[in-house]
């Protein structure tokens, strides 16, 4: 039987997303690259759409490339950093006026001009179409969007918000060209008008994107290559083996665990080099409130008082995850460890007494879903673990189903699930990032989340200290109120992986606190 033992606590620092080798025979150096070559990444985490005002999930790994943002987080900075603004500051003593002033001569990469007017369109866009459970909920804090002449936009909240500039540097504030953009409804096609780094050249849902140099970028991005070849993959063999035979150059997204344990062993592929990092992605369960059993507290809490996060990080992810038990993952401020405290180890006689003293007797049936090819080939794995550990505990009857991506993020947002798990890469590496998007009346699950205490106390008083350090007890109170429901269920927090050919510079470098890839950083050595 897998052994469990208690999470040791630590002190919560601000996590800066840096990358390490830990496979190889050194470190990879950028000296000498040759900026005329494509780059192949092969990644499982293609596109739901292309029209940024629309998507709130692993689309953004695009956008970052080939959009531009008014700030970013350039290479190891954990604050936001201007971009296609010269700079951006509040303008007031109360963190309610934030103003930017753009770059000079800055166009699109069709050579029409970026001005004042083209960033307000952009705002008062997404915020018209407003897409269910999409970007839009991370301007909940916005009043006003108002420009003064051809550079300066002024931003006016309706409260105070220090994490205001963490927002304007997520992929979701993608800048838009109000000539290519139907301003009340999203661009149907395969173009994109950008000003980012890249243009997109081609592309083929659910296949690849070819990325080439866009030659009117004015930003704080320095290119190592001239192009980059995205290709999409389904599961982590196929992207693994193109790996293998040098079709890829490096992949970072969906690797497997076995494949990742294999990398790390005395058999390794020896022009592979695997690198490592710090992560904060981590992986949930919802449960929807209109169903007639997850609605039941008493279920939520039982189903937590049984599953066994060990047996999932040790069993199906070889140790390349850990267990995690609470929403805030560990090296973030505000983490803490509150499942565990409250639950302890797994235990079905704990689980049956929080059944029986609800009145419930009988097995509880359930239906599990899963998206079958956004979070790697492991999840059905996982799911069939949790199954096994549900059922075995003779408290519940389980069924799990598997869907795509695209359909399984529309019924969700639907309410179709009675239960459905979700991976979650955080917008910016702040705790209010892995609360405030999951509450309120409309949130990223479509699925209403009412708790006054946390929407109107908790999360804007904390939002009104600029130091992130000093909001500790309120991110505590805030996570023992999702405890206390159980309407978010933790499951486990990844690392971040990357493997590259030996012949790539800047795997190390490449992405963001988001773990976003950051294509330009990419290069092919030219020397050792």
């Amino acid at each position: 039987m897998f052994r469990r033992v208690s999470p040791r606590r630590r002190r919560p620092v601000t996590l800066l997303a840096s990358l390490s080798l830990v496979a190889g025979c050194g470190v990879l150096s950028s000296e000498g690259s040759d900026d005329g070559d494509t780059v192949t990444v092969g990644t499982t985490s293609a596109p739901s759409t292309l029209d940024p005002a629309a998507a709130y999930d692993g689309s953004w790994e695009l956008y970052r490339n080939i959009f531009q943002t008014l700030l970013s987080f350039p290479s190891g900075a954990t604050e936001p950093q201007p971009d296609a603004a010269e700079r951006c500051r509040f303008t007031d003593g109360s963190s309610m006026i934030y103003t930017c002033t753009l770059r000079a001569g800055l166009k699109f990469s069709d050579g029409h001009p970026l001005d004042a007017r083209a960033v307000k369109f952009s705002f008062d866009r997404m915020r018209r179409i407003d897409v269910k459970g999409g970007p839009a909920g991370l301007l909940g804090a916005l009043r006003t969007v108002q420009t003064k002449g051809d550079r300066t936009v002024v931003f006016r909240l309706r409260k105070p918000d220090a994490t205001f500039p963490f927002v304007l540097a997520t992929p979701a504030m993608s800048i838009v060209d109000p000539r290519e953009y139907p301003a009340d409804k999203i661009r149907e096609g395969d173009e994109i008008n950008g000003s980012g780094p890249y243009t997109l050249k081609s592309y083929q849902a659910g296949d690849r994107a070819e990325l080439a140099r866009n030659s009117h970028y004015e930003g704080a991005a320095e290119h190592k290559n001239d192009a980059v070849t995205i290709r999409y993959f389904r599961d982590s063999d196929a992207m693994v083996e193109a790996l293998r035979d040098k079709d890829l150059d490096v992949t970072f997204r969906g690797l497997a665990a076995r494949d990742i344990v294999a990398q790390q062993g005395p058999d390794k592929e020896s022009d592979i080099r695997l690198v490592e990092g710090a992560g904060t992605e981590i992986r949930y369960l919802v449960f929807n409130p209109k169903d007639p059993w997850a609605r039941k507290p008493a279920v939520r809490k039982a189903f937590a008082q049984v599953i066994d996060r060990g047996a999932i990080a040790h069993k199906v992810y070889k140790d390349t995850v850990e267990p995690l038990y609470s929403m805030v993952p560990r090296g973030v401020t505000g983490h803490g460890t509150g499942f565990f405290d409250s639950y302890g180890n797994p235990s079905v006689t704990k689980a049956r007494r929080i059944l029986t003293a609800a009145g419930i007797t009988e097995r509880v049936p359930l239906t599990l879903w899963y998206t079958t090819d956004r979070y790697g080939s492991a999840t059905a794995p996982e799911f069939a673990e949790i199954k096994r550990q549900l059922e075995a505990s003779g408290l519940f009857e389980i069924t799990v189903k598997g869907r795509p991506w695209k359909e399984f993020d529309a019924a969700y947002k639907r309410g179709e699930y009675p239960v459905f798990g979700r991976g979650w890469f955080p917008d910016f590496p702040d705790a209010d990032n892995f609360i405030a998007p999951f509450v309120g009346e409309r949130n990223v699950h479509n699925l209403p989340y009412p708790s006054r205490e946390l929407t109107d106390d908790l999360l804007p008083l904390s939002r009104r200290e600029a130091d992130r350090s000093n909001v500790v007890d309120q991110f505590e109170r805030a996570q023992r109120i999702l405890l206390d429901d159980v309407r978010l269920l933790p499951v486990w927090q990844g690392k971040q992986y990357v493997m590259a050919s030996e012949e790539i510079s800047g795997a190390e470098r490449a992405l963001d606190p988001s773990a976003i890839m950051m294509m330009w950083e990419l290069g092919r050595k030219t020397s050792w």
